[in-house]
């Protein structure tokens, strides 16, 4: 079973390719995107600022705040896994307790 992108996913992914310039179809490739969904979401890019499109070249360049946002969803990214491995660890001696309390003496 593949792991699910959510929306923020998508698009970092979509940033993380257009960094060094790209085209709607190396950008839709990369991202692993349907033709339908990469539309979606470069015109949410634009509209939000986030990439250029240069209609003469037809590529897509990261904006600055595009490069914020990059940096921003890596600190989320660390802050989630930290926070993912505590809820983990917190399960794992709730269970332990659980099982101390069956368990017969």
């Amino acid at each position: 079973m593949g792991s699910y992108r959510g929306r923020l996913d998508i698009i970092a992914d979509i940033l993380n390719i257009v960094k060094g310039k790209a085209k709607k179809t190396q950008i839709m490739y990369q991202a692993n995107l349907s033709y339908k969904v990469l539309q979606r979401y470069l015109e949410e890019t634009v509209r939000a600022s986030l990439v250029d499109f240069d209609g003469g070249t037809q590529y897509y360049e990261l904006t600055e705040k595009g490069v914020k946002f990059l940096e921003a969803y890596e600190k989320y990214l660390k802050t989630n896994k930290r926070m993912e491995s505590r809820i983990s660890e917190a399960r794992s001696k709730r269970e332990f307790l659980e099982r101390l309390c069956s368990e017969q003496s």
